[in-house]
């Protein structure tokens, strides 16, 4: 118990430091998810994705930033598919040029292109190591990573995703950023294997249609616990650098997390095993390349310059797009 305790404070410590919103899966879970991905894979891949772990787990959250930068960047992270109608796997085409034959490119990119953009990074990662590129096996891996994590969230796909339509505003960072924040050290991150994927557009959208079955149980559980849980209790304030900034209380938070019955953990899970799945996959696809002579290389120059920008236009600039911090 203990221990726990001091990680958790650790954790709050480091997103105090780093003075970084949450949003999406939230900073420090997109890190740990990225990071453990890297142990599912297998000889041949391993020690390279070892040698650059660092590399993977910090800028696992490098496509969030990017929002503050380009407009584009922010369909790739959702889909609300809930647009489409009552039963809308059965009418979405699964390929992109039926869809937009179907429905028009502006509207699957008003309404979130995530499954379409998870196939799509995959192909460019296969070329990056056919190329035996460095830095695009670095930046597509992180990338990646973040958007098949990203499909990985039920509030990713619903045009209810920060609870705005249900009086359940801020539902969004507390599903997915102060629950993990708070519990995630007590999960079980061995999630076997990375197994070849014969078709990842197909596989990113089952990802897709699994959250969006869990959906409603995110939205109801809430409401039902908010109708129930003492009102003075649900919030409090936590010392954030020099901010003082009001947050789901601990005891509210357990409560709906254990409401949960294991679903962010599941989905956490999930995620993990996924990434390490698409990085193998799209490895075997490019003809296994032998990646030791890139283990001890180092990014190049005009690649951290690159993400030195990005992270200057993120702490400077205004998101792009949706915004559903708590």
């Amino acid at each position: 118990m203990k221990r726990k305790v001091i990680s958790t404070i650790a954790i709050l410590a480091l997103l105090c430091a780093t003075a970084e919103v949450l949003y999406s899966w939230g900073f420090f879970a997109h890190k740990r998810i990225n990071r453990l991905a890297v142990f599912t894979l297998p000889t041949g891949m391993v020690n390279f994705y070892k040698s650059h772990i660092e590399y993977v787990t910090e800028n696992a959250v490098a496509a969030d930033r990017r929002r503050y930068a380009f407009d584009e960047e922010a369909p790739r992270h959702y889909i609300d598919i809930d647009y489409y109608g009552k039963h809308p796997f059965d009418s979405m085409p699964r390929g992109w040029k039926a869809a937009v034959e179907k429905y028009t490119e502006d509207t699957l990119l008003a309404y979130g292109i995530v499954p379409w953009h998870v196939a799509k990074v995959t192909g460019w990662l296969t070329q990056a190591f056919r190329d035996g590129n460095l830095d695009k096996i670095l930046s597509h891996s992180v990338d990646l990573g973040h958007y098949i994590g990203d499909a990985h969230v039920p509030l990713h796909t619903t045009l209810n995703y920060n609870g705005q339509l249900t009086n359940q505003k801020g539902i969004h960072g507390f599903w997915e950023s102060r629950l993990p924040e708070l519990f995630s050290d007590e999960y079980d991150y061995f999630v076997g294997k990375a197994v070849y994927i014969e078709n990842p557009l197909f596989f990113a959208w089952d990802v897709v249609e699994k959250s969006a079955m869990a959906k409603d149980s995110v939205l109801l559980f809430e409401a039902a616990l908010n109708e129930k849980f003492a009102k003075d209790l649900k919030y409090g304030y936590e010392e954030r650098g020099q901010k003082t900034v009001r947050v789901y209380s601990v005891e509210y938070s357990r409560e709906y997390h254990e409401m949960m019955n294991g679903m962010i953990e599941r989905r956490m899970r999930g995620a993990i095993h996924a990434i390490g799945c698409l990085w193998y996959t799209a490895w075997v696809n490019a003809g296994k390349p032998d990646l030791e002579s890139l283990t001890d290389k180092e990014m190049s120059k005009e690649l951290k310059k690159q993400l030195k920008e990005e992270e200057r236009m993120w702490r400077t600039g205004k998101i792009k797009g949706r915004v559903h911090e708590q």
